[in-house]
């Protein structure tokens, strides 16, 4: 019953927060009295193409039941990274920040599989650290992206409502729900969030997966922090908290759940996709800005309750009584 209802949650918690955002989104002219055009779903879309691979990267270790905090850290050295090695050359910027994603994310995971210590600490420490040899890299200072062709490249529109950065996103939750749904990754993933120990039994190589698994945490966060430095044309040393925690709610609503063990990447494309239309709601209809974080915290609230064993008990005992009493 249990596995039940979580398999169930995993598709329906993603579907009905996008069906419910898209329908507020295509109503918002009847309040506005303004109509909507493809500007407002190209915005949305950049909106996305913001949080799509932080949302990626996090909700790919909460599937494995890890979370990897450091992707805030890895999102900043990456983008100045980009941006110092770029003023020439975007193609050099991009390769040098997702290399350098990737080291951070394969020495993590290594400490993380082969030391058998959990995934919060160490990447809290590289969190920490990562901020700091930003600020090293860029002497405490925000960095001026020259290269124009670039940062125009970027978000140029592409058939009216895509810009570059939204489709290079899109691509990789493409190519992650190839990799998840086509390979034996995926259900090793999903095992290992369930229960690690199992998993060793199973014969699961969980060591050689989890450094997988930062590996490309590290790298989606690297290219996140670089495409959009390249958008805004200046990298700043210190991104704050703020990409974390919507990239985590983006998760959420994707059907990951908090103790590992579930999760799909069209799931975390849902995901993505509400709280980006859910920004672009609150900017089209003039909203104040504090009102976006009110509804990421409303929608964070009823995820965490129905992910809640209590929930899921007394759906189990409800169910057990409505099965006796029809017996």
């Amino acid at each position: 019953m249990i596995r039940r209802f979580g398999l169930r949650q995993e598709r329906l918690v993603p579907a009905a927060a996008l069906l419910l955002v898209v329908v507020a989104f295509a109503g918002t002219p009847l309040t506005t009295g303004h109509p909507m055009t493809t500007f407002d779903v190209y915005n949305a879309l950049q909106g996305f193409a913001q949080i799509g691979l932080l949302a990626l990267a996090i909700g790919l270790t909460m599937m494995a039941g890890e979370f990897d905090l450091s992707v805030v850290g890895t999102y900043a050295v990456g983008g100045m990274i980009a941006v110092q090695a770029g003023q020439s050359s975007a193609v050099l910027g991009l390769l040098a920040a997702v290399a350098a994603g990737a080291a951070i994310g394969a020495v993590q995971g290594g400490l993380i599989a082969w030391l058998r210590i959990p995934s919060v600490p160490v990447t809290l420490a590289a969190y920490i650290a990562l901020l700091g040899l930003a600020y090293v890299i860029s002497g405490g200072l925000s960095v001026t992206f020259k290269n124009q062709h670039a940062t125009l490249w970027v978000d140029q529109t592409v058939a009216g409502i895509f810009s570059p950065r939204s489709l290079v996103t899109l691509g990789a939750f493409v190519l992650a729900a190839v990799v998840l749904g086509g390979t034996r990754l995926g259900p090793e993933l999903r095992a290992i969030g369930g229960d690690r120990r199992a998993s060793r039994v199973a014969g699961v190589r969980v060591d050689r997966a989890l450094v997988l698994l930062f590996t490309t945490s590290g790298t989606l966060a690297a290219l996140g922090g670089a495409l959009l430095n390249f958008s805004f044309a200046s990298a700043n040393p210190d991104p704050g908290l703020r990409p974390l925690l919507i990239a985590t709610v983006a998760a959420l609503l994707g059907g990951v759940s908090l103790a590992g063990g579930r999760g799909t990447a069209a799931g975390l494309l849902a995901g993505a996709l509400a709280v980006a239309l859910l920004a672009q709601i609150v900017a089209v209809a003039y909203l104040p800005d504090y009102s976006t974080q009110l509804f990421y915290a409303a929608l964070l609230a009823v995820i965490v309750a129905i992910d809640s064993p209590g929930l899921r008990r007394t759906l189990e005992r409800v169910r057990a009584r409505t099965t006796t009493r029809a017996a």
